[in-house]
């Protein structure tokens, strides 16, 4: 479904996100984390307003932990931002809107 973030794990990891060609947004979350509540819709909102330009992907890391470990997840929410497949910014904890939609712009440049 267009404009959906995308739920992704460990095998589909880097052909969804680091070979996606674009850059991406992925939120590292868990169901019992009450501020992954608060980012959760707005990281959905950003799904669909940067459809067809930006990735923006969710990983839960109880079922993802491997994926935790490999990119230093030690809080959630933690927002990484992702340009030709590197790690190139992050925000740990509740964001809000303008802050998060600030460093997709500044990816897309």
């Amino acid at each position: 479904m267009a404009g959906k973030a995308i739920n992704v794990g460990e095998q589909e990891f880097d052909s969804a996100v680091l070979q996606a060609g674009k850059p991406a947004l992925v939120d590292f979350w868990a169901v019992w984390c009450g501020p992954c509540r608060i980012v959760g819709p707005i990281v959905e909102e950003l799904a669909e307003e940067y459809d067809g330009r930006a990735v923006v992907a969710k990983v839960n890391v109880d079922e993802n932990r491997e994926l935790a470990m490999r990119y230093g997840i030690q809080a959630i929410p933690t927002l990484l931002f992702f340009k030709d497949g590197e790690v190139v910014d992050r925000i740990v904890g509740a964001a809000d809107r303008r802050a998060i939609a600030a460093k997709l712009d500044a990816l897309l440049g």
